[in-house]
């Protein structure tokens, strides 16, 4: 056997976490819904997640039936909700065209939407008996130090000389112990910050820590300014319930429910002619501070209008149109938007009458 391979699982059977929720009952769909659910989110955060997701939807059947609303719903506060829509679309696909088991090794699993090449590996590993590599965050940082890869993974020449690194140590057996024990040593040991070198099994061979250079593996993302974009969200009320619009399925907050977003210029007289309500129909109008939602590529600065509505058009009670009255704490299944969910949060503050 590799001997980083001999000596992480040595360490693992010690030390190793064996008792997160998806380790019992392994199965494909259990290891898939964490390792996405993992994706840009730690462990402690994932799990209650997970635990509420999986009492909604056990099985790939339960998911590939249910609504987006309602998958949306379990993921709200989890970001990156374009995961959750994969999901959902990959559920359907398994269900349609697979008979209910996923495929069978990382090349099918890859195929199917969300999964990429590192998930592909995990599931096959964890789930299904075949020997395949993974490369999520933890393992890039763990495998950049040990043999001082340069440079940011991100970057394809970087990326592929740290996949052949986890294609040579993964062994021939014993790979679901492995893979969970490499995530688990850069989860908890050669962590970003504050790595335990003392008590890591690879510091004798590991290249970075030997010469004195842990800090400089991986390498940063080359830093690059933001863009900053301007809106206003408007929070109507009427007799408790606060109006939202449902996002097209594509872009940002995509399927999400959110307080009608408008350019930055945009009057509460001009969302009323919108809505086919006379401008007497709305009022106590409050403009509150603006504050910042950041994405991955820009920052979206927002300026929240809240207002009363007398009287809602009836075109505004039609869910078919897009549109809904949510009354905060009545828990309906459908996803919001991190600014939804703030602003909702914020009415005490600003209660209109």
């Amino acid at each position: 056997m590799d001997a980083f391979a001999d000596r992480l699982l040595a360490w693992w059977d010690q030390h190793g976490r064996k008792d997160l929720p998806w380790q019992h009952n392994r199965t494909a769909y259990r290891v898939w819904i964490s390792e996405i659910m993992l994706q840009q989110t730690q462990v402690t955060t994932v799990i209650p997640y997970y635990q509420k997701f999986m009492d909604r939807f056990p099985d790939v059947v339960t998911l590939a039936t249910a609504s987006i609303d309602d998958v949306l719903h379990h993921w709200t506060g989890l970001g990156y909700y374009a995961r959750a829509r994969n999901l959902h679309k990959t559920a359907d696909i398994v269900c349609t065209e697979h008979g209910g088991e996923f495929p069978l090794g990382v090349e099918a699993l890859e195929a199917l939407p969300g999964i990429g090449r590192s998930t592909a590996g995990a599931v096959a590993a964890l789930a299904q008996n075949q020997r395949a590599a993974i490369l999520d965050g933890n393992v890039k940082r763990v495998l950049a130090r040990h043999h001082a890869v340069a440079g940011y993974p991100g970057e394809r020449a970087v990326a592929e000389q740290l996949w052949n690194h986890a294609e040579g140590h993964t062994p021939q057996d014993r790979f679901a112990d492995y893979t969970q024990a490499i995530m688990d040593l850069g989860a908890t040991l050669c962590r970003r910050s504050r790595p335990d070198c003392g008590q890591c099994p690879m510091s004798e061979s590991c290249v970075a820590y030997q010469t004195d250079r842990i800090s400089e593996f991986p390498g940063k993302k080359p830093k690059k300014d933001k863009p900053v974009r301007q809106a206003r969200m408007f929070v109507l009320q009427h007799e408790g319930a606060v109006l939202l619009e449902q996002r097209p399925a594509q872009g940002i907050w995509g399927g999400l429910w959110t307080p009608p977003e408008r350019p930055a210029e945009t009057e509460l007289a001009d969302l009323a002619d919108e809505l086919g309500l006379h401008h007497g129909q709305v009022h106590d109008e409050h403009i509150a501070p603006m504050f910042r939602h950041t994405f991955t590529h820009f920052h979206l600065d927002i300026e929240p209008v809240y207002a009363t509505v007398a009287r809602p058009a009836d075109e505004v009670h039609d869910r078919d149109t897009g549109w809904r009255w949510h009354l905060p704490g009545s828990n309906e299944a459908f996803g919001l938007s991190a600014p939804a969910v703030k602003l909702l949060a914020s009415l005490d503050e600003f209660a209109l009458t």
